[in-house]
């Protein structure tokens, strides 16, 4: 569990002082005549004859997090100390939970109680602010959920070092359609619960998306974020109601526009420096606010495309695009990718890489001389990050490849920091983008292998590109800011 409590007497950040100047300054920002009001109701209990509301929310993570739990925490010991002063906020023994929006099993018999009792819940909330949204402005909802799941040992991650059959292949498909035929694996069984009721529950009140930003709202010096791949971004999903003459669409038709415009979408996410964890995530928006245009897509049997299929569809053209984009990079990094993917950082038969080098228009002797490969004894092998020469200089390298650029900067930027990075990106003009969306693809190959440290690596990459690009050429880098997004 983490929390914001701080020592008040400190001077660290939100101490008592710096709390009440930041709170009076907020204040004085607002008008003279200004007034406000706070209360506490339930957003799922209707109410009648109420103005117009404008509204902006974070819900509930599903069964992530125990509010209440976390609460009683506290409480225990603020109404042993307070509850003479104030009866009224204390005269309970523990918090109030009955009511509280989150999924939880033990509170409700059972995981699957616990699911309706969220998802009716959560169909109320947004049904009663679809009442009250002013048609002039859109309601906007803050979401940062990881888009996919899987069990604990799967998330707990892995290392491409060891054994592939640990490392891979770990998913037994689910019947579902794919982009191509009628029915495959569009990785359904592995998207996130709490993204699929929260949008089921949007899409069903008659909300559609008609916006999407990925907003950096999570400091990197949290406890949960502490050398892990935990979100950097909530996604801020813009929602007005859906028209009363929205079309329906086939399923040909929903992929067809997805396909048409997900690409652009993607390419200014990564443009925008969208970290590789949040990629996934920041997709839903795009492709959900083309799902939501319609009054509701029709799959081939007849049946109606539900949140679910349509999460899986818009992670399998994410795979799709990331692939396509393997082809702007030079024939030994497409081989080192096929290789990784297949034997990670272990051994593999020399005739299979040599089968595989024909494949890609390169050459076994010319891998290990552009420094990415051993081969020796028969077997080939990737080389490790802490085997490259530690006086690499790409001025001197006279066989510069995507892959060796990515992993020196990695490596720079492991053991020197930004400035020793930002030297090595101030060489390699063009070069260092190319190496910036490997990185990308880097991250979404290894997140699929659950291998989990080598996701970290390419994740901080990228997250501390804009401040290493900023450092090469002694201004910003091409990287939009986040007001640029808005745009």
């Amino acid at each position: 569990w983490d929390y914001c409590e701080c020592n008040p007497l400190s001077h660290s950040t939100a101490n008592w002082s710096a709390t009440a100047e930041w709170t009076a300054l907020a204040i004085l920002q607002l008008p003279a005549t200004a007034t406000a009001q706070a209360i506490q109701l339930s957003a799922a209990a209707e109410r009648r004859g109420r103005a117009s509301l404008l509204v902006s929310t974070d819900p509930p993570y599903y069964d992530n997090i125990g509010y209440a739990d976390l609460s009683d925490f506290f409480y225990v010991w603020l109404r042993r100390s307070l509850g003479d002063i104030y009866p009224e906020l204390f005269n309970t023994l523990l918090t109030p939970k009955a009511e509280e929006l989150i999924a939880s099993p033990y509170r409700h018999g059972g995981k699957e109680k616990a699911q309706e009792f969220f998802e009716n819940g959560l169909g109320k909330v947004f049904e009663n602010i679809r009442k009250v949204q002013p048609v002039e402005f859109p309601m906007t909802v803050f979401y940062a959920f990881k888009q996919t799941e899987g069990t604990e040992a799967e998330l707990g991650g892995g290392h491409p070092g060891r054994q592939k059959e640990q490392a891979g292949e770990t998913h037994a498909p689910q019947t579902s359609s794919n982009l191509h035929g009628e029915t495959a694996d569009p990785q359904s069984q592995h998207v996130s619960t709490g993204w699929e009721t929260m949008l089921s529950g949007l899409i069903d009140s008659g909300f559609a998306i008609t916006g999407t930003w990925p907003m950096r709202t999570e400091l990197g010096n949290r406890m949960v974020g502490a050398g892990t791949n935990a979100l950097a971004s909530s996604i801020v999903l813009s929602c007005r109601p859906r028209p009363a003459d929205a079309p329906v669409a086939t399923r040909h038709e929903f992929l067809a526009a997805l396909k048409k415009e997900l690409p652009d979408a993607l390419r200014h996410l990564q443009d925008g420096n969208i970290a590789p964890v949040d990629l996934a995530q920041a997709s839903i928006g795009p492709g959900m606010a083309i799902f939501t245009h319609y009054a509701k897509v029709m799959e081939a049997d007849g049946s109606t495309m539900g949140v679910r299929a349509a999460l899986g569809l818009i992670n399998q053209l994410l795979d799709e695009i990331l692939a396509q984009q393997e082809g702007e990079f030079d024939a030994e990094t497409r081989w080192a990718l096929a290789w990784f993917e297949q034997f990670g950082m272990e051994d593999g038969p020399f005739g299979e890489a040599e089968t595989l080098s024909r494949a890609k228009n390169t050459a076994v002797n010319g891998l290990v001389e552009a420094g990415i490969i051993s081969a020796r004894s028969g077997k080939v092998r990737m080389l490790k990050r802490s085997e490259l020469p530690s006086d690499w200089s790409p001025g001197t390298d006279k066989r510069l490849v995507h892959w060796e650029i990515a992993q020196h900067l990695i490596r720079a930027l492991e053991n020197g920091g930004e400035t020793v990075a930002a030297n090595i990106l101030r060489q390699l003009g063009s070069n260092g983008e190319l190496a910036r969306d490997l990185a990308y693809h880097l991250y979404n190959l290894c997140d699929r292998k659950k291998w989990a440290q080598e996701t970290l690596a390419y994740n901080s990459l990228i997250i501390a590109w804009p401040e290493i690009s900023k450092l090469a050429y002694k201004t910003p880098g091409t990287s939009q800011t986040q007001e640029e997004m808005f745009r």
